[in-house]
């Protein structure tokens, strides 16, 4: 059995819990995680099941820290959630939770507050308190990966909304028709996400190939079906004129929901995740262009776009942060 040897110290646990695998961290307030459990979710097995393994695991860490305080416990998990009453409401990647009391469960049963944040305010508040959005008032974290989710810092607090809808920026229609996300079609999710821009691409390069028009990534309709916003970044990078085609559309209503945000919020700094974070090359020169055009100059001026600085760690630093977050602030 491995030995640990710590001073005596205040504690935290952060519990990610996605559709695929789940995490369990422990660290201190100066966001240095001391170790970390992960699990595959298996949600066949129901939530009871699952948050046992999190308690089997959560027990075993204790032990391991024994000589250390725990203060507080967050949980970072798909919406739709209740923040303030604690509740999880049936999440898409997690079937069978349906009003799940999850601060009331790890509350009780380890005597110490919990807090449960969705993700996007979670990973939002991990770049705030030590990413790319540190030292900032008022900051916005976007996802842009699979979906189109945001977290806002608003006057140095996170802002969730009267029911933690807060920032979902993806809803929102760009334009009168296009891809579809948050089932919405034209809207900033539709453009703006993997899903998206896989849907794009594929009916760009679907009109392509009827007109008898070369493109490199994509040679035949039969492959038409494996096009996926990976590749299509990767042959962007390589020069391929299509791929960059599909960029400039999705790198245009990127700036223009950018601007909408500049306008209504006037930001510090808006930081963006996963795909943006990946391809800031690509995007950067494209969306400056349009903010631009379409922001209030004098929010444009106070603005930075930054990307995300904590990469694949970030969710568990969002869990822990969740955690940390109102006994530091």
């Amino acid at each position: 059995m491995t030995e640990f040897k710590h001073t005596a110290e205040d504690i935290y646990i952060g519990l990610d819990i996605g559709g695929t695998k789940c995490a369990v961290v422990i660290g201190d307030a100066n966001f240095s995680i001391k170790k970390k459990v992960f699990f595959e979710t298996r949600v066949e097995r129901g939530y009871e099941a699952i948050l046992a393994e999190f308690q089997k695991h959560i027990d075993s860490l204790l032990l391991d820290f024994s000589d250390c305080q725990l203060k507080r416990i967050g949980i970072s998990c798909g919406g739709p959630l209740d923040s303030v009453k604690g509740m999880i409401y049936s999440p898409p990647n997690l079937p069978g939770w349906d009003n799940v009391p999850i601060v009331e469960i790890f509350s009780k049963r380890y005597g110490v507050e919990a807090a449960v944040q969705n993700d996007a305010n979670a990973c939002a508040l991990a770049e705030w308190m030590m990413g790319a959005g540190k030292g900032t008032r008022n900051m916005i974290f976007l996802t842009f990966g699979t979906g189109m989710g945001a977290g806002l810092i608003l006057n140095g607090q996170l802002y969730a909304g009267t029911n933690d809808l807060g920032g979902e920026v993806g809803h929102i229609r760009l334009a009168p028709d296009g891809p579809v996300g948050f089932g919405k079609a034209g809207s900033f999710e539709g453009f703006c996400s993997g899903g998206g821009i896989a849907q794009l691409a594929k009916s760009i390069v679907s009109e392509k190939l009827k007109n008898n028009q070369f493109v490199g990534f994509c040679s035949s309709p039969e492959m038409i079906g494996e096009i996926d916003a990976k590749m299509v970044f990767l042959a962007a990078q390589a020069g391929d004129s299509v791929a960059h085609e599909i960029i400039q559309i999705s790198a245009d209503y990127l700036g223009m929901g950018l601007s909408l945000l500049i306008d209504i919020l006037n930001p510090e700094c808006i930081v963006i995740g996963s795909i943006y974070a990946r391809n800031e090359e690509l995007f950067k020169p494209l969306i400056e262009k349009v903010m631009q055009r379409e922001a209030i100059p004098s929010a444009l001026d106070v603005c930075r776009i930054k990307p995300a600085e904590l990469g694949d760690s970030i969710g568990d630093y969002a869990a822990l942060c969740v955690a940390i977050y109102e006994n530091k602030f």
